[in-house]
């Protein structure tokens, strides 16, 4: 997997950083069938992102999730750049690029674990780290199956819970971290935003 397709790709999405610090109370720590209700309780959602790649630069855009399997990242100038999964593959598109998008299977990557149509992270070696700091609850997950692609480590706050950000490392050990603003649940999200091919199509024009 070359250096675009982790820097783009194998990344993640989620918190004001200011919203981790907001709240003055202790907050228990949320169990794990309330981080899997959670994520099961939206199928789609959009908002914005901030995103620290693993080279310490920085980029912003708009996400937008759909459950199961699609998720769209718009990176905004001067980057410009597209991340899509949809159809079990995730496309990203590079401006600098004159040979189409890299294309990979989803499911090779960390980001696949909440984008499941049932997630449940009492699936026995998924979670391999369970924690809180008094303010955030932290849960790191892989693919029981195949851990050698990676992990992804999720931040959530409580009252509401919220899923506020996440670090993706990759096989290589590289971590990429995406900081979400508030998501907007279970609005209109085009299913067409998640169709490579039309990407492909309309790229560049």
């Amino acid at each position: 997997m070359n250096q675009i397709t982790r820097r783009l790709c194998l990344l993640a999405v989620p918190l004001a950083l200011a919203g981790l610090m907001a709240s003055p109370s202790q907050a228990q720590q949320l169990s794990l069938g309330q981080v899997s209700t959670y994520l099961n309780s939206f199928t789609s959602a959009e908002g914005e992102f901030t995103q620290i790649n693993a080279d310490g630069t920085i980029s912003t855009g708009t996400v937008f999730i759909k459950r199961p399997n699609r998720v769209r990242f718009e990176y905004n100038p001067p980057e410009e750049s597209l991340v899509v999964a949809g159809g079990g593959q995730v496309a990203i598109f590079d401006p600098r690029s004159d040979t189409g998008p890299d294309r990979y299977p989803l499911n090779q990557t960390p980001l696949s674990i909440i984008l499941e149509r049932n997630i449940d992270f009492a699936r026995t070696n998924m979670v391999t780290g369970h924690t809180s700091d008094g303010t955030t609850t932290t849960v790191t997950a892989q693919d029981p199956d195949h851990p050698e692609y990676g992990n992804i480590q999720m931040v959530y706050t409580s009252n509401p819970v919220e899923l506020r950000q996440w670090i993706v490392t990759d096989d290589t050990g590289q971590q990429t971290t995406v900081i979400l603003g508030d998501l907007a649940k279970d609005g209109r999200v085009p299913d067409i935003l998640f169709n490579i091919q039309r990407e492909m199509r309309n790229w560049g024009n």
